[in-house]
């Protein structure tokens, strides 16, 4: 098994990454946003349009 970060072999410590630093990227990508698992739930995309539309009133 490769890492899914720098495809270095996967060390059994910290598998499937090679090491803690690859493991830290991952979980840094999934804590920012670049990961994300789409949702078709009603309430899901209620709220995402809600946060962009309070995102987008700026105060004076």
């Amino acid at each position: 098994m490769t890492c899914p970060i720098c495809e270095r072999d996967a060390d059994t410590r910290f598998r499937p990454f090679c090491s803690k630093r690859c493991a830290d990227i991952d979980l840094g990508k999934w804590l920012d946003g670049t990961y994300a698992v789409p949702s078709r739930d009603p309430e899901d995309i209620e709220a995402a349009i809600e946060a962009v539309e309070q995102a987008s009133v700026k105060p004076h």
